[in-house]
């Protein structure tokens, strides 16, 4: 027997002691203790100083952003929890005599991304908990100090309730292996993270929720204050810098407004990177011409910037890049996970939504896109052709896709990709997801329609 087989059994024998512990507990029991997870976590004090230990130790992103989620995302998130039946009966029909009852899972092996290293925990544990089940967080290897902060937090909250601390477990001994072989034991897996974890996620032989990768696009019309879409843009792109793949990869905007809404996002901070500097910047990407550079992901633009040889102008926090092309000879048409984001015009609006199918079938596949529009019309048209799972419209991506106080989507920071992106659901994954059900079906009286009530006239004469 390996050490990573006798490690993760060990963390999984905890995790089943504690998870029978409130296999059957009430609702009430566990939404207290949720609750009391999200109040803790939002607490200034500690939120700040998780975020700025995940800064430090990811050495992505900025801690004011991941105060931000802190302060939000789990706030939203217990929202969304709040009064949600996920204890006995969750749903009943009598016109069917159908009833659902909501069971455990068992033991969720939930992966965290360095990324999102401060929310994500939270999110995944409450979720678990909710759901009355037990969970073990493992971490990147960058940030391990980060993932044992936060746990310790909510094992100290379920203690304070009375509940058995193992509930929420921290993978203290971070490696691959220790990480596929959680993979292997655990009854569900939560995958987050890049698209090796993923695969690895889906072919463990456990039941998977894995996200696709990201690579959002945005459609701009003419419909719409230029000012105000390059503010929602630059706020999306800068916040955390881009350690969300739901940032504005690409932005698609219309001829007639392109120069405009160019100088708005100029204003906004944005660098235009002229031609000479374009292929400097795309050799500091991808040195290799296909692999994207660590150094650049979730960096402040001025060392993008550095790194590419380009003096940026004082106050510039993210660059912009002009592209005609689409697929692997054009890099910048795909996920750059940094405050870039690539420029392209487009005529007829069936242009922009074949673009916007392009780019997402090269790279991103089934994630996300986004519309500032006032034509509704042109919203529903996007969103019937499109091939991905969520449409933002006039909203900041990185803000709205995954939940957001201005919108009813549900908060997360896991979001399915459907299978276009290779993922079972297409969904934003949630508590929700975490659940067993048992259907009861009661006798009702005999629904058997006639052929003529259940198939039409025209149908009955047809002659094969």
């Amino acid at each position: 027997m390996s050490e990573a087989v006798r490690y993760i059994e060990s963390l999984m024998h905890r995790a089943r002691e504690a998870q029978r512990s409130i296999e059957y507990a009430s609702q009430a029991e566990v939404d207290r203790v949720v609750e009391s997870i999200a109040w803790h976590a939002v607490q200034p004090k500690f939120a700040r100083e998780l975020s700025e230990l995940g800064v430090s130790e990811s050495r992505m992103g900025d801690v004011e952003s991941k105060y931000a989620k802190m302060m939000n995302k789990v706030r939203a998130g217990w929202l969304d929890m709040k009064g949600a039946a996920t204890v006995g009966v969750i749903e009943e029909n009598h016109e069917l005599g159908l009833v659902k009852i909501a069971k455990p899972v068992g033991v969720v092996g939930a992966l965290i991304p360095c990324t999102n290293c401060e929310a994500t925990p939270v999110l995944k544990a409450s979720w678990a908990v909710k759901t009355r089940n037990a969970v073990i967080l493992a971490p990147h290897p960058r940030t391990q100090k980060t993932n044992a902060l936060v746990t310790d937090l909510m094992r100290s909250v379920l203690e304070k309730h009375g509940m058995n601390p193992d509930l929420i477990i921290n993978m203290d001994e971070v490696s691959l292996e220790n990480s596929q072989e959680l993979m292997k034991q655990c009854d569900l897996i939560l995958a987050t993270g890049g698209g090796p974890m993923v695969r690895a996620a889906y072919s463990s032989g456990t039941p998977a929720y894995g996200v696709g990768a990201g690579n959002a696009v945005t459609v701009v019309d003419e419909t719409q204050d230029v000012r105000e879409v390059a503010e929602k843009i630059r706020r999306s792109k800068t916040f955390d810098q881009a350690t969300s793949c739901s940032s504005e990869n690409s932005c698609l905007v219309f001829e007639g407004i392109y120069d405009d809404l160019t100088a708005a996002m100029e204003a906004e901070g944005g660098y235009l990177v002229p031609p000479e500097e374009k292929k400097r910047l795309e050799k500091a990407m991808w040195p290799d011409g296909h692999t994207l550079n660590r150094e650049v992901v979730a960096q402040p633009a001025a060392s993008i910037a550095k790194a590419a040889g380009i003096d940026l102008p004082e106050g510039k926090t993210f660059i912009m890049v002009e592209e005609t092309g689409i697929g692997e000879q054009y890099p910048f048409s795909g996920e750059k996970l940094s405050v870039v984001t690539t420029l392209y015009k487009w005529k007829n609006f069936s242009d922009a939504v074949q673009m916007v199918n392009d780019i997402t079938a090269y790279s991103g596949a089934g994630h996300s896109c986004g519309i500032h529009s006032s034509d509704r019309q042109r919203v529903l048209e996007l969103a019937e052709r499109v091939k991905v799972s969520r449409v933002m419209v006039n909203q900041p991506q990185t803000l709205a896709n995954s939940g957001a106080w201005v919108n009813g989507m549900p908060t997360t920071l896991t979001l399915g990709c459907g299978s276009w992106g290779g993922n079972i659901s297409s969904e934003n994954i949630t508590f929700k997801h975490l659940l067993n059900t048992t259907w009861v079906a009661f006798p009702i009286p005999n629904r058997q329609p006639s052929d003529e009530d259940l198939f039409s006239e025209a149908v009955r004469s047809e002659v094969l």
